[in-house]
């Protein structure tokens, strides 16, 4: 007879454990402390198994018998409901855990030690911080679940506070983050293929860089009149010379240099394309490392910070300097070195577009022409990077001043626990800590 209500209710404990049979396999099993479970026996691929459907009260003889037609159902269609329940529980777990903000973590990580695609610590750093903007939005909610509209809310959030370029790039992120999680298995689609043009395009804005020869002259002459306390104003010395990346700059250390060979190898860790980098050195480039290195030697970074010499100077640190020298952020940057270079080295007519193109370390986008063309040019970058110094020079020796003279003696700073501090006289010692 199948059970009723009132019999399940009234069933008392024994001393052993003891099952009442309902109908198709269903049946409550009554333990001897009291505590009643709805269970259901049945056989699938020959063997005979069981199915817990939880315990009652809360699960109640109507309902215990709506799940059993359920499982009757699977059984039916070929489908093992036990199977099925533990699929189930691991997709109501995964949806748990792999929030959008714990998957953009995982994606984030992957990058930084993504090999020869690798973010650079500066473009991770930046892209966490992107990331970070959705916390509050989709952050915890499970990946799987999030629509189309959701992460566009997220972002309009962002756009709505005038960071145009800082919403387009979340959404590309954030479109990297579900991809990884389709990829991973952790989501069936991203969201983010809907929605492109729905944001306002801003306004595409370059470094500023001084590209007129005749400007070039006037801004070498304040970089030598400009005196700082640290090392910045012997950065913008070198910066012109050299035109690498800012970072790739700041970061220079000593070991990097050989300077009888003339030579600076930047390793592949602190490049945009992961790949290491020779930068030639020209006459004048070595004179001012040379003079530089009886400042900075005892430490490993040439430029280092004001407050520790265990750290390279701030990523903002050069373009601050040229704000006070009078110049703004459209005018020029330390970014803008570069531009300054492929410019004038390109109007020149003398040198390679291949030359200069990997004297800027920058990659081909002709992936065919890249794997077959492999040369450095290395003879005339080295050619060309003594003749974009002496041209330098000669810009710079627009008022008649003998530009030659550039570098003057400073005091070696021996003692590691003083600082260093250049007032209008010259370097000095201090022994001030920091």
């Amino acid at each position: 007879m199948p059970l009723t209500d009132s019999a399940v209710r009234h069933a008392q404990s024994r001393d052993k454990p003891y099952k009442m049979a309902d109908s198709e396999g269903l049946y409550i099993h009554i333990m001897p402390n009291g505590s009643k479970h709805w269970k259901m026996k049945y056989r699938f691929d020959g063997r005979e198994k069981k199915l817990s459907f939880g315990p009652y009260p809360r699960v109640s003889l109507r309902d215990a018998r709506v799940q059993r037609d359920e499982a009757r159902n699977m059984i039916t269609k070929g489908i093992d409901p036990s199977y099925e329940k533990k699929r189930n529980k691991l997709r109501a777990h995964a949806s748990v855990e792999n929030t959008f903000s714990g998957i953009s973590r995982e994606y984030c990580d992957k990058r930084r030690r993504d090999g020869d695609k690798a973010w650079a610590p500066s473009t991770a750093r930046r892209c966490e911080y992107l990331l970070s903007l959705l916390d509050n939005s989709i952050g915890k909610m499970p990946i799987q679940e999030i629509e189309p509209i959701d992460v566009l809310a997220a972002v309009r959030k962002i756009e709505a506070q005038g960071k145009l370029e800082s919403a387009r790039r979340t959404m590309q992120l954030a479109g990297s983050v579900f991809r990884y999680a389709v990829a991973t298995a952790r989501s069936r689609s991203d969201p983010t293929r809907d929605l492109r043009g729905a944001l306002i395009n801003p306004t595409v804005t370059h470094y500023g860089a001084i590209t007129d020869a005749s400007q070039v002259g006037p801004l070498l002459r304040a970089i030598d009149g400009y005196k700082s306390q640290g090392m910045t104003d012997w950065a913008l010395k070198l910066a012109p010379h050299v035109f690498v990346r800012p970072g790739e700059l700041r970061t220079a250390q000593w070991e990097e240099f050989d300077l009888d060979a003339r030579v600076w190898t930047i390793p592949a860790e602190k490049m945009k394309m992961r790949k290491p980098h020779n930068v030639p050195l020209s006459r004048q480039s070595v004179a001012l490392l040379e003079q530089i290195r009886e400042i900075t030697k005892p430490w490993s970074y040439i430029f280092p910070s004001l407050w520790s010499r265990k750290r390279p100077m701030s990523d903002n640190t050069m373009n601050a300097a040229l704000r006070r020298m009078g110049y703004t952020s459209s005018e020029m940057t330390a970014h803008g070195f570069r531009a300054m270079a492929s410019t004038l080295l390109n109007e020149s007519g003398k040198w390679s577009y291949d030359a200069i193109e990997r004297a800027l370390a920058h990659g081909d986008n002709n992936r065919v022409r890249a794997a077959y063309h492999r040369g450095a040019h290395w003879e005339e970058r080295v050619a060309m990077a003594q003749w974009w110094s002496d041209y330098l020079d000669e810009l710079r020796a627009g008022t008649g001043a003998d530009t030659r003279q550039i570098i003057k003696a400073v005091e070696p700073c021996t003692d590691p626990g003083s600082v260093l501090i250049r007032p209008e006289n010259g370097w000095r010692r201090s022994s001030r800590r920091r």
